[in-house]
């Protein structure tokens, strides 16, 4: 042997889910208002904590940030008028892993404003 090691897996041991696992998110975000950062942000955080959730993005129209998990609208800043506070994304994607039903949330942090 030669000391050296082979690839470290980051999965789970046998038996045991990964955090996330089974639940599918999509942000839909205007590009052109530049939401593209609060996205990725987003997708960072929501990987941290749940590192087996799938979470992809798609191009929308002009003001958009909305967010689907698996397949249901639960966050619309079209509705809101801001982006949702992480830890309401966090509980609603706890629930979905854990099999129960998703509330919409309507509580929003107002977008930045520039004076």
């Amino acid at each position: 042997m030669n000391g050296e090691r082979g690839p470290i897996s980051l999965a789970p041991p046998p038996g045991e889910v990964e955090p996330g696992s089974g639940v599918r998110i999509v942000v839909e975000y205007c590009e052109p208002c530049g939401f593209e950062a609060t996205y990725l942000e987003l997708a960072s955080a929501v990987k941290e904590q749940y590192p087996g959730i799938e979470i992809e993005s798609r191009l929308g129209g002009t003001g958009a940030f909305e967010i689907e998990i698996n397949g249901q609208l639960i966050f619309s800043k079209l509705e809101n008028g801001g982006f949702p506070y992480e830890k309401d994304l966090m509980d609603a994607i706890r629930r979905a892993s854990n099999g129960e039903p998703i509330e919409k949330i309507t509580n929003s942090r107002p977008p930045c404003v520039i004076l």
